[in-house]
């Protein structure tokens, strides 16, 4: 079943109306000039709904279910990909999964949040939730990219780091720590491309990267809204303006100078057109890489941590 949210319900109901007009038409009445109306009535909502949303809804298109999620991106633009499992020190992490692989012709480490499809898939993955375990998995996927040259391809779709009592305890925040200063010291190109949510130190643990692509309708926030209203209000009701308040959509960051680029999505959203939206993210990936590839890895590093060291600085 097709997931709507509550804004594009005059849409839906469009679209519905033009799909049982279409079948209808089949039992000998022509209503092609009404159909046509109808999808052009549709169309035109959806471009005035999209061309101005809210931050708060944009945080409902960001957390769409529909939308692509890491192994959609995966099995798109990666040959023979291999994942390879465990931190060599606990355990195995299923939110955050990556690997070898193959992006249009050049060997590479992807990796990123995957948050799962449906119930059963939510659950394996923890929701894209990632533990200590993950972090650790991600540093060293990210020493291998480093010792055999390979560039690092990061896609990164989560709420947050999981906040459970084991996590805490096998050490959360020095997991993310340590995963960050991997991010900056790895010596191979590192592109990273927030594809849905980024949420607090549980993106950027992956997202310290030399070219960060931001989705038009994706976030990225040190906090999700509701956790914000959390705490400011002692209530999520307050969400909305939360969301307003922390500038965490793409536009906005990209005017704050926090990421690079916006990369556009197809018109209602990447769950309308999800592999179109996978082939257009691949085109940016591909020539970030090209670019980034002909400098030598003391300078990436450098301008690397350079680029982090100057956010939110002011004279």
């Amino acid at each position: 079943m097709t997931y709507h949210l509550e804004f594009e319900k005059p849409i839906v109901e469009l679209e519905a109306k033009a799909v049982e007009l279409q079948t209808m038409d089949k039992s000998g009445v022509n209503l092609q000039d009404e159909i046509a109306r109808i999808r052009q009535k549709a169309e035109r909502i959806l471009v005035q709904t999209y061309s101005k949303l809210a931050p708060e809804q944009k945080v409902q298109v960001a957390r769409h279910p529909d939308r692509p999620h890491f192994g959609d991106y995966a099995r798109r633009l990666i040959q023979d990909f291999t994942p390879l499992a465990g931190d060599r020190a606990f355990g195995e992490d299923a939110a955050l999964i990556g690997g070898l692989g193959r992006f249009r012709g050049q060997s590479c480490v992807i990796m990123g949040q995957e948050k799962g499809h449906d119930t059963p898939t939510r659950i394996l993955h923890n929701f894209g939730m990632t533990k200590p375990e993950g972090y650790r998995k991600a540093q060293r996927l990210m020493a291998m990219a480093h010792q055999f040259g390979l560039p690092i391809i990061t896609l990164v779709d989560t709420a947050g780091a999981y906040p459970g009592i084991g996590a805490e305890e096998r050490g959360q925040s020095e997991a993310i720590a340590r995963s960050i200063e991997s991010c900056l010291r790895a010596e191979t190109p590192l592109v990273s491309v927030i594809i849905g949510e980024g949420g607090s130190g549980g993106a950027i643990a992956i997202a310290a990267a030399d070219r960060v692509f931001m989705l038009e309708h994706s976030i990225y926030s040190v906090i999700s809204p509701e956790g914000c209203a959390s705490i400011l209000w002692r209530s999520a009701a307050f969400a909305k303006d939360a969301a307003r308040a922390l500038k965490l959509t793409a536009q906005d960051l990209k005017q704050l100078g926090i990421i690079d680029t916006i990369i556009e999505e197809p018109m209602g959203g990447a769950h309308r057109e999800p592999e179109r939206t996978i082939d257009v993210v691949g085109d940016y990936i591909e020539k970030a890489l090209n670019e980034l590839g002909a400098l030598d890895g003391h300078i990436l590093k450098t301008r690397r941590r350079q680029k982090f060291l100057e956010m939110g600085h002011t004279l």
